[in-house]
């Protein structure tokens, strides 16, 4: 592995360009707020939300764009120098989950924290929401692991997967127990044709976190393909617990429930997913053609409507728009 970045690391340009707007003394909310405001305000950095890529502190301070992570790289970056004692902060509640193909990559948000945690402040970019449940701590090696896994993501919902893998496994050497980093690496391999590798990172991601749901449904899909439909069904029930919140467990135990015929265990697996992630079209859509099939076609529009405002060009919400062509144009 080539020389680490760091990419919470400031450089003596940033630190001069802080030092003129911020004292290192004084009272620390005050100085938390005089950050934010640096950071955020027009009249300043002026640094908008961006999706992707992932940055490094430098790269946010010459674009002025990042997005959770990269936002947090440089907060945490500028706070230390200003005598702030920071720390990552890993937020569950908005873990995130986005479908490459057969295949579901994961990605955590991450937030700044300060303070003992019956005190806790969160300084967080990409959401308003400040109440959360299930947050922690971790460290700056974790940190530096995550940078490396959501550039790995990033590069494979590209299509780029021999970069893909390289940012992953530099990922799983940093920290080997974010159990995130073995999933997307699992993917990566598995692109690449790699079953065996793919199925050992799923496993290793399961090893480190039971509820890493992602991994499940991921080995779940390469057991399928291997033949081995008894073991998926069952990998697959595991995830059916409280504090899953993979959207996309859901949707894929709703199929294999209609698959084997029991379509009213499947609704209520797809309503779950709904629930759940209401941003997500295809569920939505899935629940809409297990309607088209029995025949409540007008359920089945309502739910055409609401995925094709999310995404009108998603695989199923385009099945479902032709089934219901299809009936109209039989029915005229």
């Amino acid at each position: 592995m080539a020389r680490v970045v760091v990419p919470f690391s400031l450089d003596r340009e940033m630190r001069e360009w802080l030092g003129e707007r911020i004292p290192k003394g004084g009272d620390e909310m005050l100085r938390v707020q005089r950050l934010v405001e640096v950071l955020l305000d027009e009249d300043h950095l002026g640094i908008e939300y961006r999706r992707e890529p992932t940055l490094t502190a430098r790269e946010v301070f010459d674009e002025r764009s990042a997005n959770c992570l990269a936002f947090t790289h440089l907060f945490v970056g500028m706070a230390r120098e200003i005598g702030l004692p920071v720390y990552f902060l890993e937020v569950r509640d908005l873990e995130n989950y986005d479908r490459e193909g057969d295949l579901v990559v994961h990605s955590d948000h991450i937030a700044v924290g300060l303070g003992p945690s019956h005190n806790l402040t969160i300084i967080d970019f990409a959401t308003e929401q400040s109440s959360y449940r299930r947050v922690s701590p971790i460290s700056d090696l974790e940190a530096t692991a995550l940078f490396y896994s959501n550039r790995g993501a990033e590069e494979l919902r590209r299509g780029e997967n021999a970069a893909a893998q390289g940012w992953l496994e530099d990922a799983v050497r940093i920290a080997p127990g974010s159990a995130g980093a073995w999933v997307n690496l699992g993917v990566a391999r598995r692109r690449s044709g790699d079953e065996t590798g793919a199925e050992r990172a799923y496993r290793q991601a399961l090893t480190i976190d039971a509820s890493e749901t992602s991994a499940y449904q991921n080995l779940a899909t390469l057991l399928r393909m291997q033949g081995k439909h008894g073991e998926a069904l069952e990998l697959m029930a595991l995830t059916d617990h409280s504090g899953n919140r993979n959207p996309f467990a859901f949707l894929a135990l709703g199929d294999l429930s209609l698959r084997h015929g029991r379509a009213d265990e499947a609704e209520r697996f797809y309503r779950r997913a709904i629930r759940m992630h209401g941003e997500q079209a295809e569920p939505m859509a899935a629940l809409g053609l297990l309607h088209v099939a029995r025949g409540q076609h007008r359920a089945a529009e309502r739910l055409l409507r609401r995925a094709s405002k999310l995404d009108a060009d998603q695989e199923r919400v385009r099945q479902l728009r032709r089934r219901l062509d299809a009936e109209r144009d039989g029915n005229s």
